[in-house]
């Protein structure tokens, strides 16, 4: 490390996002501990994984998968808290990069055409500055390049925040809350819906429902995290 590089670091130290302990050189916003903590699914690889089943039935669903394991008080679930709700942009485009390396190592996820994020209604998107399903999108572009769409499908409806719903709540909160205003641009495209948590897969229904309404379509479905126990 340069002597400027030690100086900045000491008066304006760069902590992890997960545990707030201070980066040493080499490190990006999470440290290489926080890193190892995380709870992989291995569900890239994995046909007929937990997040298919949750979603089969529901979604004409070609392919699915989530990243790591949402828990109580773990590691992945600290870093979706600053992905959202501290306005930690570069941190979302780094773990979209994480996606990006698990989809493209499993080989089931190479003839998606398009990325789609869940998109954040204008309200919400106001309010927190930018939508961090988007920036995953581009983070996984950026391994995987693709088109990243953020503007065929869009949430004509402001609802209340999913994580302080439960059960069917979570379903008549963004029933019908998604609407696709271009569908052209996905016309006989396969789409990948993007989304950061997966837990009881309302939203992602409610997008799919949305998207299905367009001809020729396939749609698959990736998460950065899925809510266990």
């Amino acid at each position: 490390m340069s002597p400027l590089k030690a100086i900045i670091q000491v008066l304006f130290p760069t902590t992890c996002a997960a545990c707030g302990q201070v980066l040493v050189e080499g490190e990006r916003q999470v440290c290489v501990g926080c890193l190892a903590d995380m709870a992989a699914t291995a569900y890239s690889k994995m046909p007929g994984n937990g997040t298919e089943r949750l979603l089969f039935g529901r979604i004409h669903l070609e392919t699915g998968t989530s990243i790591y394991y949402f828990k109580a008080d773990n590691t992945v679930r600290r870093i979706v808290h600053a992905m959202k709700f501290h306005g930690n942009t570069e941190l979302c485009r780094m773990m979209g990069r994480q996606m990006g390396l698990e989809l493209l190592r499993s080989g089931r996820f190479d003839d998606m055409d398009v990325l789609v994020p869940v998109p954040l209604h204008w309200i919400r998107r106001l309010q927190r500055g930018y939508n961090q399903s988007e920036l995953l999108c581009r983070g996984i572009a950026d391994v995987m390049p693709r088109e990243v769409n953020t503007t065929a499908l869009v949430r004509k409806r402001h609802t209340k925040q999913q994580s302080r719903q439960s059960g069917q709540r979570r379903a008549d909160n963004v029933a019908d809350a998604f609407s696709t205003k271009r569908p052209d641009e996905l016309t006989g495209r396969h789409v990948l819906l993007v989304d950061d948590v997966l837990t009881t897969g309302a939203t992602l229904c409610a997008c799919a429902d949305a998207l299905a309404t367009v001809p020729g379509i396939k749609i698959s479905v990736a998460t950065f995290s899925v809510a266990a126990g």
